[in-house]
Protein backbone atom coordinates (compact mmCIF):
# COMPACT_ATOMS: atom_id res chain seq x y z
CA UNK A 1 0.00 0.00 0.00
CA UNK A 2 2.86 2.35 0.86
CA UNK A 3 4.41 1.64 -2.54
CA UNK A 4 1.18 2.47 -4.32
CA UNK A 5 0.85 5.75 -2.40
CA UNK A 6 4.50 6.59 -3.14
CA UNK A 7 3.98 5.80 -6.83
CA UNK A 8 0.87 8.02 -6.93
CA UNK A 9 2.77 10.88 -5.26
CA UNK A 10 5.62 10.50 -7.78
CA UNK A 11 3.17 10.48 -10.71
CA UNK A 12 1.32 13.53 -9.34
CA UNK A 13 4.62 15.37 -8.83
CA UNK A 14 5.59 14.54 -12.42
CA UNK A 15 2.25 15.87 -13.73
CA UNK A 16 2.61 18.97 -11.59
CA UNK A 17 6.11 19.52 -12.93
CA UNK A 18 4.98 18.99 -16.53
CA UNK A 19 1.97 21.25 -16.02
CA UNK A 20 4.19 24.02 -14.65
CA UNK A 21 6.63 23.47 -17.45
CA UNK A 22 3.89 23.68 -20.08
CA UNK A 23 2.52 26.80 -18.42
CA UNK A 24 5.94 28.44 -18.71
CA UNK A 25 6.15 27.52 -22.38
CA UNK A 26 2.79 29.12 -23.09
CA UNK A 27 3.97 32.29 -21.35
CA UNK A 28 7.07 32.34 -23.55
CA UNK A 29 4.87 31.99 -26.62
CA UNK A 30 2.68 34.85 -25.42
CA UNK A 31 5.68 37.14 -24.90
CA UNK A 32 6.95 36.33 -28.39
CA UNK A 33 3.52 37.11 -29.81
CA UNK A 34 3.39 40.45 -28.00
CA UNK A 35 6.71 41.32 -29.65
CA UNK A 36 5.18 40.89 -33.11
CA UNK A 37 5.37 44.24 -34.80
CA UNK A 38 2.90 45.55 -37.38
CA UNK A 39 4.46 46.94 -40.54
CA UNK A 40 4.18 50.74 -40.73
CA UNK A 41 4.93 53.15 -43.54
CA UNK A 42 7.95 55.44 -43.70
CA UNK A 43 5.58 58.42 -43.43
CA UNK A 44 4.03 57.06 -40.23
CA UNK A 45 7.44 56.32 -38.73
CA UNK A 46 8.69 59.84 -39.45
CA UNK A 47 5.51 61.38 -38.02
CA UNK A 48 5.84 59.40 -34.77
CA UNK A 49 9.62 58.87 -34.54
CA UNK A 50 10.19 60.74 -31.27
CA UNK A 51 7.70 58.49 -29.47
CA UNK A 52 9.25 55.37 -31.05
CA UNK A 53 12.90 55.93 -30.03
CA UNK A 54 14.37 52.68 -28.72
CA UNK A 55 11.42 50.60 -29.89
CA UNK A 56 11.39 47.83 -32.45
CA UNK A 57 9.47 48.64 -35.62
CA UNK A 58 8.82 47.04 -38.97
CA UNK A 59 8.77 49.46 -41.89
CA UNK A 60 8.30 49.10 -45.59
CA UNK A 61 9.39 51.45 -48.33
CA UNK A 62 11.13 51.78 -51.66
CA UNK A 63 14.90 51.67 -51.32
CA UNK A 64 16.25 54.63 -53.26
CA UNK A 65 19.93 54.14 -52.49
CA UNK A 66 22.52 52.05 -50.71
CA UNK A 67 25.76 53.83 -49.84
CA UNK A 68 28.56 53.08 -52.28
CA UNK A 69 30.98 52.85 -49.34
CA UNK A 70 30.18 49.28 -48.33
CA UNK A 71 26.35 49.50 -48.50
CA UNK A 72 26.20 49.96 -44.73
CA UNK A 73 23.30 52.39 -45.13
CA UNK A 74 20.19 52.39 -47.26
CA UNK A 75 17.44 54.93 -47.65
CA UNK A 76 13.75 54.08 -47.76
CA UNK A 77 11.35 56.54 -49.34
CA UNK A 78 7.81 57.10 -48.19
CA UNK A 79 5.01 58.75 -50.15
CA UNK A 80 7.34 61.40 -51.57
CA UNK A 81 11.07 62.07 -51.96
CA UNK A 82 11.22 64.40 -48.95
CA UNK A 83 9.94 61.59 -46.69
CA UNK A 84 13.04 59.43 -46.45
CA UNK A 85 14.51 57.45 -43.57
CA UNK A 86 18.06 56.17 -43.23
CA UNK A 87 18.48 52.52 -42.30
CA UNK A 88 21.84 51.38 -40.94
CA UNK A 89 23.01 47.80 -41.41
CA UNK A 90 24.65 47.75 -37.95
CA UNK A 91 25.38 44.12 -37.04
CA UNK A 92 24.07 42.91 -40.40
CA UNK A 93 27.23 44.36 -41.96
CA UNK A 94 25.81 45.58 -45.27
CA UNK A 95 22.77 45.54 -47.52
CA UNK A 96 22.39 43.70 -50.80
CA UNK A 97 22.65 45.91 -53.89
CA UNK A 98 19.38 44.30 -55.07
CA UNK A 99 17.56 46.47 -52.52
CA UNK A 100 17.84 49.55 -54.76
CA UNK A 101 14.56 50.35 -56.53
CA UNK A 102 12.81 47.49 -54.70
CA UNK A 103 10.27 47.50 -51.90
CA UNK A 104 12.12 46.46 -48.74
CA UNK A 105 10.72 45.39 -45.37
CA UNK A 106 13.01 46.26 -42.48
CA UNK A 107 12.70 45.22 -38.87
CA UNK A 108 14.82 47.37 -36.56
CA UNK A 109 15.18 49.77 -33.65
CA UNK A 110 14.37 53.48 -34.00
CA UNK A 111 17.32 55.66 -33.03
CA UNK A 112 17.82 59.42 -32.69
CA UNK A 113 20.81 61.41 -33.89
CA UNK A 114 21.14 64.91 -32.45
CA UNK A 115 22.90 67.71 -34.28
CA UNK A 116 24.01 70.38 -31.80
CA UNK A 117 26.83 72.91 -31.58
CA UNK A 118 29.34 70.30 -30.34
CA UNK A 119 28.48 68.08 -33.32
CA UNK A 120 28.97 71.01 -35.71
CA UNK A 121 32.31 71.96 -34.16
CA UNK A 122 33.53 68.37 -34.57
CA UNK A 123 32.29 68.40 -38.16
CA UNK A 124 34.32 71.57 -38.83
CA UNK A 125 37.42 70.22 -37.04
CA UNK A 126 37.26 66.93 -38.99
CA UNK A 127 36.97 68.86 -42.25
CA UNK A 128 39.92 71.10 -41.34
CA UNK A 129 42.11 68.10 -40.45
CA UNK A 130 41.06 66.13 -43.52
CA UNK A 131 39.44 63.43 -41.38
CA UNK A 132 35.89 64.14 -42.51
CA UNK A 133 34.09 61.26 -44.20
CA UNK A 134 33.83 61.72 -47.95
CA UNK A 135 30.47 60.66 -49.28
CA UNK A 136 30.07 63.13 -52.10
CA UNK A 137 28.78 61.97 -55.44
CA UNK A 138 30.44 64.64 -57.55
CA UNK A 139 33.32 67.12 -57.59
CA UNK A 140 33.11 69.50 -54.66
CA UNK A 141 30.24 67.54 -53.08
CA UNK A 142 30.61 66.83 -49.40
CA UNK A 143 27.99 64.55 -47.99
CA UNK A 144 25.74 61.91 -49.48
CA UNK A 145 22.85 63.45 -51.42
CA UNK A 146 20.45 60.88 -49.96
CA UNK A 147 21.59 61.60 -46.41
CA UNK A 148 21.26 65.34 -47.04
CA UNK A 149 17.78 64.81 -48.49
CA UNK A 150 16.72 62.79 -45.42
CA UNK A 151 17.88 65.68 -43.20
CA UNK A 152 16.47 68.43 -45.42
CA UNK A 153 19.95 69.88 -46.02
CA UNK A 154 20.53 72.49 -48.72
CA UNK A 155 24.30 73.09 -48.65
CA UNK A 156 27.02 71.17 -50.46
CA UNK A 157 30.25 72.21 -48.76
CA UNK A 158 30.96 71.58 -45.08
CA UNK A 159 30.76 75.33 -44.47
CA UNK A 160 27.35 75.61 -46.18
CA UNK A 161 26.02 72.57 -44.35
CA UNK A 162 27.23 73.81 -40.95
CA UNK A 163 25.76 77.28 -41.57
CA UNK A 164 22.45 75.69 -42.58
CA UNK A 165 22.40 73.52 -39.45
CA UNK A 166 23.22 76.49 -37.20
CA UNK A 167 20.36 78.53 -38.68
CA UNK A 168 17.95 75.63 -38.26
CA UNK A 169 19.13 74.98 -34.68
CA UNK A 170 18.55 78.65 -33.83
CA UNK A 171 15.01 78.46 -35.27
CA UNK A 172 14.33 75.23 -33.38
CA UNK A 173 15.59 76.72 -30.11
CA UNK A 174 13.28 79.70 -30.50
CA UNK A 175 10.32 77.48 -31.30
CA UNK A 176 10.88 74.61 -28.85
CA UNK A 177 13.67 75.61 -26.47
CA UNK A 178 15.81 72.73 -27.80
CA UNK A 179 19.27 73.79 -29.03
CA UNK A 180 19.61 70.81 -31.34
CA UNK A 181 18.00 69.10 -34.30
CA UNK A 182 16.79 65.52 -34.07
CA UNK A 183 17.12 63.14 -36.99
CA UNK A 184 15.80 59.63 -36.79
CA UNK A 185 17.03 56.43 -38.36
CA UNK A 186 16.49 52.70 -38.03
CA UNK A 187 19.18 50.30 -36.87
CA UNK A 188 18.32 47.16 -38.85
CA UNK A 189 17.88 43.78 -37.20
CA UNK A 190 16.71 42.10 -40.41
CA UNK A 191 15.42 43.01 -43.86
CA UNK A 192 13.65 41.38 -46.76
CA UNK A 193 13.44 42.44 -50.40
CA UNK A 194 9.89 42.09 -51.71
Amino acid sequence: MKRVKSAIIVVMAAFLFLGTSCGNNSKKTESVETKAVAVITVDSLLANAEALIGQEVAIEGVCTHTCSHGATKMFLMGSEKSKTIRVEAAELGSFDAKCVNAIVNVKGIVREERIDEAYLQKMEADAASGEAEKHGEGDGEEGCDNEKNARGETGNSIQERVADFRARIAENEKATGKAYLSFYYVEALSYEIQ
